[in-house]
């Protein structure tokens, strides 16, 4: 919406307000698809629906009030400068602009903003993004990245939409996986680690998948491997005791060996772009969990079955008074007093709302925990914290091999930082061929952003709920629909804006537009409405299609619209100004999607 029509309107509809004794609703403006022109439109639904509630509808239906009131503000907002024609129909107005006046608005707007275009207004609510957590000793792989990148880009979009935003990692640093290879370390490698940060990384998943083949059952057995086989369980299992029980020795190499998965962890975090303000660790919140219990136990939330052998459990669809299955009974102690994953969310979350004021919580963690989230979301709810409401847990699919599915325990996995090498050295050996005018510094700059994109987008540009079939050969294809591609419409940009000294400071758009000019201003108009739909609805791939839409129409703008050869000095500035804003409105797209938008390729 344009500043000063915005305040215009705003003034008539409070003056209109006082006539009618009408309240107005919070006005959503969203832009309507062109048409041969351009407009935007709002409803009064939500307006008739709040009288309809009050009982001072008149007795009308809402749809009939909402078209009655959209016909008395639009006698009052027609005579606003820049509006070429306004209608009121089925309870919307739809403002029109003449063409001159909107395009030049807009890429006004858009060069003069930068980087803050699509910026939402500051919203009154804290968001905490929790992702990038894979368990410690363990190696990075490109399942862990999926998730990293979604968490990275939700929180750049929500943030970017007008939230404050917490960036949080929950990273899973105890269980019997982690003292399976704690155990292994200690008993046949220690002192033998790589001191290279991710060759060290890669070794603790060796190790891993080497003590889980010992530790496993085997057909056929002979005695003497079932005796070994159950010594190395007990020795594993004594060590997890002595954890526990907080043993010196034990909790020193543990904490060690887990600074070494930490710091590969961050240098990923770190290629990628992402910054992490608060780190929270499972084996912080044991210890508060059970006390948690005991709250609820004292609430009548949870029931305590210990006496009897049993669990604590939370009967969550009786407590909520359903009468059909859908939350289940949730078990929030063993019979034996450990905690489970979802007492220790509860205690993180009790953190999260009352240590730091978080309004939402977002979990990025995969489908297979959905009835899990469900299950902590309704207690929370019982327990009486209204945030619990605004608790989202944004599953995501499995991404696995043409193969098959990844096993760190088999060891068939397939390494990020491996994978990101080998992007970068194909970008590099493209580029070499392509750009033998460019430094060999910035060719390495750029094809580090090249590969990095193509790894990035891939994971961005499937839905969210869908598997991804990990073929790295796709992935790295520069054709279609990925980060390269959309990278070069930038590159494009630049060069012509290059070529041509810039674009002017200014500029009229009283020429006739050619159709693909037409859907370029319609698309790059559009951007704050996709932000604030990609926020509001925690999908990232809205930016992600988005970004190669207007990729792909700006690719057919650059071969079909004469740009530094348009026919006269004021078209030429016209379509350079559109570059410009073109080219900003994909570098922030881009920056959404954790991309980088590189100079040349």
């Amino acid at each position: 919406m344009f500043d000063t029509q915005q305040k215009d309107i705003q003034a008539k509809l409070n003056t209109l307000a006082k006539k009618k004794a009408i309240k107005f609703a919070p006005l959503k403006w969203q832009p309507i698809p062109f048409n041969g022109e351009w407009g935007i439109t709002t409803t009064f639904f939500q307006t008739a629906a709040n009288e309809a509630k009050d009982g001072k509808n008149k007795g009308m239906p809402v749809p009939q009030r909402a078209q009655e009131i959209a016909e008395h503000v639009k006698g009052v907002v027609g005579g606003v400068e820049g509006i070429s024609h306004v209608e009121a129909v089925n309870g919307y107005l739809n403002l029109y602009f003449s063409t001159e006046t909107y395009v030049s608005r807009i890429v006004n707007l858009i060069l003069d903003q930068g980087a803050d275009y699509g910026r939402g207004p500051k919203k009154d609510e804290r968001i905490m993004v929790e992702y990038a957590q894979p368990n410690t000793l363990h190696s990075f792989h490109i399942g862990h990245a999926r998730n990293a990148i979604l968490g990275e880009s939700l929180a750049r979009i929500v943030e970017f939409s007008g939230f404050e935003t917490i960036r949080a990692s929950y990273p899973g640093d105890i269980g019997l996986g982690v003292i399976t290879v704690l155990w292994a370390y200690n008993k046949f490698y220690k002192g033998q680690e790589p001191q290279d940060v991710h060759e060290r990384g890669q070794w603790l998943l060796k190790i891993y998948t080497e003590a889980t083949a010992l530790l496993e059952e085997k057909e056929a057995e002979s005695p003497d491997d079932k005796a070994q086989r159950e010594e190395y369980d007990a020795e594993r299992r004594d060590m997890y005791r002595k954890w526990d029980e907080g043993d010196p020795a034990v909790r020193a190499l543990w904490l060690e060996t887990r600074e070494w998965s930490l710091e590969e962890l961050r240098d990923i975090l770190s290629m990628l772009g992402i910054k992490i303000d608060e780190w929270f660790y499972e084996s912080e919140v044991d210890k508060p969990s059970k006390a948690i219990v005991d709250e609820l136990i004292k609430k009548g939330i949870a029931d305590d079955e210990r006496a009897d052998g049993g669990p604590v459990i939370v009967k969550i669809d009786e407590k909520l008074g359903l009468k059909k299955e859908k939350y289940r009974t949730a078990v929030i102690l063993r019979s034996d007093g450990t905690s489970l994953y979802l007492t220790k969310d509860l205690a993180l979350a009790k953190e999260k709302f009352e240590k730091y004021n978080v309004d939402r919580s977002i979990y990025v963690v995969d489908n297979r925990q959905s009835l899990h989230f469900q299950q902590a979301f309704k207690i929370l709810e019982l327990w009486g914290f209204p945030q619990a409401e605004k608790c989202y847990h944004l599953a995501y699919g499995f991404v696995t091999l043409p193969e098959g599915a990844m096993s760190a325990r088999s060891g068939r996995v397939v390494l990020f930082k491996d994978v990101a090498d080998q992007a970068q050295r194909r970008a590099l050996a493209a580029m070499t061929e392509r750009t033998p005018e460019m430094s060999s510094k910035d060719r390495i700059k750029v094809a580090q952003q090249i590969g990095l994109g193509a790894l990035i987008y891939t994971m961005l540009s499937v839905d969210n709920n869908k598997d991804i079939v990990f073929n790295i050969d796709d992935a790295l294809s520069f054709d279609g629909r990925t980060a390269p591609y959309i990278q070069n419409a930038f590159v494009r940009a630049n060069s012509i804006l290059r070529k041509a000294g810039g674009a002017p400071d200014s500029a009229s758009f009283e020429h006739k537009l050619a159709p693909d000019e037409t859907q370029l201003i319609d698309l790059i108009s559009r951007f704050p409405s996709t932000v604030e739909q990609a926020a509001n609805e925690y999908r990232p791939l809205v930016i992600a299609t988005y970004a190669y839409d207007l990729a792909n129409t700006f690719h057919s703008f650059y071969h079909s619209v004469p740009v530094i050869k348009a026919e006269g000095a004021e078209v030429q500035a016209a379509r350079l100004r559109l570059v410009a804003a073109t080219q900003q409105v994909l570098e922030n797209a881009l920056r959404l999607l954790v991309i980088n938008a590189p100079e040349g390729m």
